[in-house]
């Protein structure tokens, strides 16, 4: 690809799943966009389990589909089997989560990104990034073929994945790498800790691939598809599911193999000393950490549509290959599994993430943006989430345009971003519908209620798609209009919001009066708003509440330990992150209304006192 101009709008640094997003936001708003990946051909590379969605990340797949973004479209593509997770709960915790063709994903971000106007793919190494006199991103210097070329950028997007200082441990072997067979970076790590951000280090791991001809799978019992009428793309899809998942457990025999070879894992050797996810433990975590449980759950799921190699899903681990096997054979239908590539840990750098704006920009270098894992999170979903914002705002700082900020009370990215910014990380960061406390507000199936309008400002979405939207939004809301007009809201609920099974009596109903031109999708919209209605509008209530303790701003000389009637555990916790405000003291964990009363109280008096201070000075 011809690249000899040196000079552009936006340069994002790595092919993953918040590189795609970041330079193909940029590029589809306008700005001239450079994509730099060590080998393009490894974009949109799934190193972990190939599939996107599951609850709360499924949500955030949604956000990024009403917003304009790539991934739900390259989903819609490339999966093997969909299936709807916690259909037996309310529409608010249910997720969809797709089982991927790695190999089919891959090539198509690739396929996808090369015609995209505005966007050039550079292949090379990151050295450093060139600041000017103001401490702005003024250049960026890539080696590529042996030489050094300086790309001019005001906008600069990291998405550095797990190859900032990466290192590979299998046992009690360790190897400098990003990733299975590619190499780690270190100049960008030398540029952060030259402009003086706090860094850290964060572990993930993967399990062992196993050859698929190898397996019994009929002592594994199998996991049904569901067929569904949508994916995560705003336009309906017939869904054919094509591959078969199936589940298996680990027994007593297994969890001695790994108990009695403990010291052979790089977790509990001391070779590792980082953090791993606790919501992804290795197995030998859980089997250490859970020891009266007998038995874990596998997941067994392809990895492409040939599926010639299988994901244990569950399996993640460190320990040596030769203790691999034999943990992995002692599983009822992997007694003669052939394991095709080691499971393995990685440790990573990243930067602490309250060192960023809410748009990611890095608050001490104006023009460097920080996505994915290199802000402490983990899983795709995530990455995908904090790179459309970096590529909007990336591109909206290069035009002198507002800054792109998602609230919490949207979005499920806004739920992440606030919690990066606000109280950062010190282990991996995922999302669960649990971090979302209007979660009630921020279902799959009104994400694009929520989003597609803002999407449609910033010029993500084209008018067909907007006309649509807008299509479906009046019916959504004359139907509600109508239903309101007829019925109160008590006898509403009581008819047709007591459980996931009354939307079939709504949608017979809706028949009789003749409204027909609801689709599945706002039809579950209806149902939600009628069955949550009560839940929904006190969740209103408390938004407009936050958004006056927003306004109360926490002075950075507070103490808290000075608050009688502050538990010792909160006061602690509350030194250690100095909120801003009372809207992000609210997010501690542990925080209770009590004490939020008590800080609202407290801290207006000080602030009084504070300006009482100045006036007599």
């Amino acid at each position: 690809m011809n690249h000899h101009n040196l000079t552009f709008d936006v340069v994002v640094v790595g092919g993953g799943h918040a590189g795609i997003e970041a330079a193909h936001a940029a590029a589809k708003l306008g700005s001239k966009t450079a994509l730099i990946t060590l080998d393009p051909s490894k974009i949109g590379l799934m190193p972990c389990n190939p599939a996107i969605g599951g609850v709360g990340k499924g949500h955030i797949v949604y956000d990024i589909s009403a917003l304009g973004g790539l991934m739900p479209r390259l989903c819609s593509t490339t999966y093997l089997q969909a299936r709807m997770l916690n259909t037996k709960k309310g529409a608010a915790v249910q997720g969809l989560r797709l089982q991927i063709d790695k190999d089919a994903y891959s090539r198509l971000s690739q396929t996808e990104l090369q015609k995209m106007p505005n966007l050039t793919i550079i292949s090379g190494t990151v050295e450093d990034i060139i600041l000017n006199a103001d401490n702005k991103v003024s250049a960026i210097k890539v080696m590529q073929d042996k030489k050094e070329i300086l790309y001019n950028t005001h906008t600069v997007i990291l998405t550095t994945g797990t190859f900032l200082n990466g290192l590979c441990h299998i046992g009690k072997k360790n190897f400098s790498a990003g990733r299975r067979d590619e190499k780690a970076v270190s100049g960008i790590s030398q540029f952060l800790n030259r402009v003086e951000l706090k860094l850290g280090r964060l572990k993930t791991g993967t399990p062992p691939r196993l050859l698929a001809s190898s397996l019994d799978f009929s002592k594994m019992e199998h996991q049904e598809p569901d067929n569904l009428n949508y994916l995560f793309e705003f336009y309906p899809h017939k869904v054919h599911s094509s591959h078969a998942c199936y589940i298996t457990r680990t027994n007593e025999n297994t969890h001695d193999i790994i108990k009695n070879n403990l010291h052979l894992s790089a977790i509990y050797n001391g070779t590792i000393s980082s953090v791993g996810p606790r919501y992804c433990p290795s197995i030998e975590d859980k089997v250490h950490r859970f020891e009266s449980k007998t038995s874990h759950h596998v997941f067994v799921e392809p990895e492409t549509a040939e599926a010639h190699e299988i994901y244990p899903n569950g399996l993640s681990t460190s320990l040596a290959l030769e203790v691999q096997e034999q943990y992995i054979r002692s599983i009822a239908g992997f007694e003669n599994a052939i394991i095709t590539k080691a499971g393995y840990a990685v440790e990573y750098d990243f930067v602490y993430p309250n060192q960023l704006h809410p748009t990611l920009e890095v608050i001490a270098v104006p023009g460097l943006f920080l996505a994915g894992q290199i802000n402490g999170t983990t899983g795709y979903e995530e990455a995908a989430g904090q790179g459309i914002v970096a590529g909007i705002n990336a591109h909206q700082k290069v035009t002198a345009k507002e800054p792109f900020i998602l609230d919490r009370s949207e979005s499920y990215i806004g739920v992440m971003i606030d919690d990066l910014v606000s109280m950062s990380v010190d282990e991996p960061y995922r999302m669960f519908t649990s971090r979302a406390e209007r979660r009630l507000l921020l279902r799959q199936d009104n994400a694009f209620m929520r989003l597609t309008q803002r999407a449609y400002d910033l010029g993500m979405i084209d008018e067909q798609l907007y006309n649509d939207f807008l299509a479906e939004k009046k019916s959504v809301e004359d139907t509600l209009a109508q239903l309101r007009a007829e019925k109160s809201s008590t006898e509403l609920l009581r008819t047709f919001g007591q459980d996931e099974s009354d939307k079939s009596k709504l949608a017979e109903y809706l028949k009789e009066c003749n409204i027909t031109s609801l689709s599945e999708r706002a039809l579950q919209i209806v149902h939600a708003e009628i069955r949550y209605e009560p839940y929904i509008t006190r969740e209103k209530q408390e938004i407009k509440k936050s958004t006056t303790f927003k306004t109360l701003t926490i002075p950075e000389q507070f103490d808290y330990t000075q608050i009688p009637g502050l538990s010792k555990e909160l006061q602690q916790k509350l030194t250690k992150h100095k909120p801003q405000n009372i809207a992000h003291a609210a997010l501690i964990p542990g925080m209770t209304p009590a004490a939020i009363s008590l800080l609202i109280f407290r801290i207006s008096d000080f602030t009084k006192a504070l300006k009482n201070e100045k006036m007599v000075a």
